[in-house]
């Protein structure tokens, strides 16, 4: 992964737009073939028959699905080779409930320390694809998955698209965090063209103020059906829309996809505004093991039949329960992942949802809340926890910010951090925010928590985005 990054680096920098365009669509294509195949589209069809089932066969679907990979982890790893068998209860939510009662919840760390005990003796490990979690503590988890569950991760998400009149073959607009572009790239276009997919990729990295413009014009004149991304992103391009009075048309988008962030009630009103198209929020992580999309209330509702989330209770009212959420993932993969604990925080409501959609719904889930990094040149970049990705030497880090021109790390080491693993994340944050920024590298036994309890994986006294006073903007256009 780490040599294609390299060479990715390499094609970006030193060839023409033209042949950057055809490497990326070059990519999509391979992309493509991992995750749409024949396994995809037998369990997006199923998914979709399942959409509007009863709660009772959801409940059974859960409950069947966990049945197997009980017996699979039981048969195929070290780690949970001695569970108790699943339970024979008769009702569905009873067997699960005793079930999961049975299986204590690892920790992220026991993965990290322990992974070859947690990957089924029974899988090809060349047939695996590796992956990293993002990092949103600043900590990074090797995962290994299965081509089955890449193409489930999919096909859940492909559902939630597909009900919002998205297609497969609709050009879409991606403001999300990978680096399409050099950072010292200071002239347009800031976007690039993944053709097989019908993907126009716009670089979060280069939206300082003088940019914003061209990226309004670009925007207006590309044909695209949907946008995809970060909430921070789309939260910037959405505000610059506004404050540039050219909203895109009513009806231009289906929709506009948020994830990997959480999303602010204050950002979405804006991204509609701007965008002109209804938001559709996901929570999902890289380890496959949850999906929670929300509905047109905008409450946040379970895929039950990708995943079971449980909730630790730390405060409850006759209405809700609000708590750490705890996961369990149903799709055949490598890595089985029971009651794990994701790290962030839910309220889950005790009543149906007033949508009519059945199944588990939350109220809210509380992830991570992080500020922007503001560069010297006065370019604000959110979702920096892709620099932790894949650097195993590193436990947990923070970055801290008080003037534009620097920015601390505070990081945690593992066995084997040195001078090489410093020079890659010093590489990885000036891919990111330039070579203008000074970097200073801290290392900590532990990095403190804020009072709530929480980890902020970026603190900058200059990146709080002041919110759009004036709402005028709100419903203009046609």
């Amino acid at each position: 992964m780490k040599s294609f990054q390299r060479l990715q680096q390499t094609i970006l920098r030193y060839t023409p737009v033209s042949f950057q365009n055809l490497a990326l669509s070059a990519r999509g294509y391979q992309i493509n073939r991992f995750r749409y195949t024949a396994h995809f589209e037998r369990r997006l069809a199923e998914l979709e028959a399942t959409a509007n089932a009863p709660i009772e066969a959801l409940h059974q679907i859960q409950r069947d699905r966990l049945v197997e990979r009980v017996e699979w982890a039981r048969k195929n790893t070290r780690v949970f080779s001695n569970l108790p068998p699943p339970s024979t209860r008769a009702d569905p939510v009873e067997a699960i409930r005793e079930t999961l009662a049975s299986i204590e919840s690892p920790q992220k760390s026991q993965y990290a320390e322990r992974l070859d005990d947690f990957i089924g003796s029974d899988l090809d490990r060349s047939s695996l694809i590796k992956s990293n979690t993002s990092g949103t503590t600043g900590t990074s988890l090797t995962l290994w998955h299965t081509p089955e569950a890449l193409a489930e991760e999919y096909a859940i998400a492909w559902r939630m698209y597909r009900s919002r009149n998205v297609g497969l073959k609709d050009p879409r607009l991606t403001f999300g965090g990978n680096l399409v572009i050099p950072y010292e790239v200071d002239s347009p276009p800031f976007w690039r063209f993944n053709r097989y997919g019908r993907q126009i990729l716009f670089s979060a990295y280069h939206m300082k103020p003088e940019n914003l413009g061209i990226y309004v014009t670009a925007i207006h004149e590309m044909p695209a059906r949907w946008a995809q991304g970060y909430p921070s992103v789309l939260f910037l391009m959405a505000r610059a829309l506004l404050d540039a009075g050219r909203p895109l048309p009513r009806g231009r988008l289906a929709g506009v996809f948020t994830s990997s962030e959480r999303l602010l009630a204050s950002h979405r009103e804006i991204i509609e505004a701007g965008f002109n198209a209804p938001v559709v929020d996901r929570y999902g992580t890289s380890e496959f093991a949850v999906s929670i999309t929300s509905c047109e209330l905008n409450r946040m509702h379970v895929d039950m039949e990708f995943c079971i989330v449980e909730v630790e209770p730390i405060e409850e009212d006759e209405e809700s329960v609000r708590g750490s959420l705890l996961v369990t993932g149903l799709s055949p993969d490598a890595l089985p992942f029971f009651r794990y604990r994701i790290g962030d925080i839910g309220t889950l409501s005790k009543n149906p949802c007033p949508c009519g959609r059945p199944g588990d719904v939350f109220l809210g889930i509380e992830g991570r809340d992080d500020d922007f990094v503001m560069t010297p040149d006065g370019r604000l970049v959110g979702r920096l926890d892709h620099i932790f990705k894949g650097q195993d030497q590193v436990s947990e880090a923070q970055i801290l910010q008080s003037t534009k021109d620097a920015i601390t790390v505070l990081l945690v080491p593992r066995h084997g951090y040195g001078e090489d693993a410093e020079r890659g994340l010093l590489a990885e944050i000036h891919a990111r925010l330039g070579s203008e920024i000074d970097v200073r590298i801290e290392t900590t036994d532990r990095i403190p928590r804020d009072a709530n309890g929480k980890f902020r994986a970026v603190k900058s006294a200059l990146g709080h985005l002041p919110q759009r006073q004036n709402a005028d903007h709100a419903h203009s256009g046609p």
